[in-house]
């Protein structure tokens, strides 16, 4: 065999083994484009839908943040409560603000089970 069959072998053997090396590009190709608008409308569907354990950490972040918030306007207030005991006008002014909105606050946090 001369140097110039084995080339043509060669080229012989890619040119008939492509067509069966390809399919497999091509089929997989294929499925991905029939099955791409499934999988974009579940992935939509799926963002604009919030499951219920979402929905429960949402809820449990948005009651731990009032829960902070009605730690520190306690101290807030007991501290100036303090103030104001000593004479200090602007503290029970202070006082008296924060104490509306310690009201306000509770009245948003469910009661502890017993």
């Amino acid at each position: 065999m001369t140097a110039s069959m084995i080339v043509t072998f060669r080229i012989a053997a890619v040119a008939l083994a492509a067509p069966l090396l390809l399919t497999g590009c091509i089929a997989s190709t294929a499925a991905n484009l029939v099955t791409a608008p499934v999988r974009v409308a579940s992935k939509g569907f799926d963002m604009a839908t919030t499951s219920q354990s979402e929905s429960d950490e949402k809820r449990g972040r948005e009651l731990r943040h009032r829960e902070e918030r009605l730690g520190r306007l306690q101290r807030e207030y007991d501290k100036h409560t303090k103030q104001c005991m000593r004479g200090d006008e602007e503290s029970c002014d202070a006082a008296r603000n924060e104490y509306g909105e310690l009201q306000d606050l509770r009245a948003t946090i469910p009661a502890a089970p017993r």
